[in-house]
């Protein structure tokens, strides 16, 4: 990877992968594009900047050409909550907007990073220790979108020999980002409540088991997976990763040992609930280990030390040693 471009750049990940690849790689060869008219300080004043709407194949195209991008970040997409209250735009966004990042690195060979879900698998799914082969059958068009996804880049690696690499990851937690619109993101909003001596209502049911993952463990996994080598890549897309697994009660019991007096209720979401209760509970990531050396960094309590540091720079929540899980 020598110039990269990120799409969806102002987003949960992309606001964060971005900078790690410019400290990485350089600031002036990563070209971030988002859909915002009007980008973070941080991201617009530390290397190249373009506003893109992935539907647009033409003006992707001539970014790509006329900043000499060899590797592509995809990930602009609609999250599952919003993709389900709003189902043709997700498609239009997720899948056309996939398939003109692959036609333009086609054409242009350009390596392709595409981020599925745990919502690629579906209801009909082993939930525990899901397997990297499996059932995937979907009931939502965030998860129809995933999977259609993953089987359209090993589509293009096949027929065309294009560099597609992508993994699944599970609920994403950021102390940088907003919430966006997951079925997840629940594990975000509570932190906020409990900082500011609020009361949190969880949307999900107390002993909702998602696996979920520190945002710097995505970062890190993103990075990996591009930079490792291609001979020792058996299923590329997508590979399962994970971190931890936890319900919000746990999470909850666990942010009150440093936030004493911290309260919560729950008032189930009937949409969001459902969702969740489609997704796996945990994965199993040995093919994500054993090809390409996967290992997270936070666990459960080292995730929620840190956030509480970052988000309140409280000292008797300092930052967590980051053991491996």
């Amino acid at each position: 990877m020598k110039k990269i471009l990120i799409t969806g750049a102002t987003g949960q990940i992309g606001s964060e992968l971005t900078p790690a690849l410019r400290d990485r790689y350089g600031g002036t060869n990563i070209v971030a594009a988002g859909y915002r008219r009007v980008p973070d300080p941080e991201l617009a004043e530390a290397g190249p900047f373009c506003r893109l709407d992935v539907r647009d194949a033409a003006a992707l195209r001539e970014i790509v050409t006329a900043h000499g991008i060899d590797t592509i970040f995809h990930l602009a997409s609609l999250l599952s909550a919003v993709a389900e209250d709003k189902p043709q735009l997700a498609w239009d966004v997720n899948m056309n907007g996939l398939w003109n990042v692959l036609e333009v690195a086609r054409s242009t060979n350009c390596s392709v990073f595409f981020p599925s879900s745990i919502g690629a698998f579906g209801p009909l799914t082993p939930p525990d220790n899901t397997p990297q082969d499996t059932i995937q059958h979907p009931n939502t068009m965030y998860g129809i979108t995933k999977v259609s996804g993953e089987l359209l880049c090993d589509y293009y690696h096949t027929k065309f020999g294009l560099d597609t690499r992508g993994v699944r990851y599970p609920g994403l937690i950021s102390s940088k980002t907003p919430p966006g619109g997951g079925t997840t993101d629940y594990a975000v909003e509570i932190f906020h409540a409990a900082l500011a001596g609020r009361h949190y209502d969880c949307y999900l049911a107390a002993d909702t088991r998602l696996d979920m993952m520190y945002m710097p463990d995505a970062i890190q996994a993103a990075i990996s997976l591009m930079e490792a080598d291609a001979a020792k890549l058996v299923h590329r897309n997508a590979y399962n990763v994970t971190a931890m697994s936890f319900a919000p009660r746990d999470l909850a019991a666990e942010i009150s040992r440093h936030v004493p007096g911290f309260t919560i209720d729950y008032r189930v979401d009937p949409l969001r609930q459902a969702i969740a209760e489609s997704w796996p509970r945990h994965m199993d990531d040995s093919a994500a280990r054993r090809e390409w050396g996967w290992r997270p960094a936070y666990d459960m309590p080292d995730m929620v030390q840190d956030m509480l540091f970052q988000l309140s720079g409280a000292e008797e929540a300092g930052p967590g040693a980051g053991h491996a899980t």
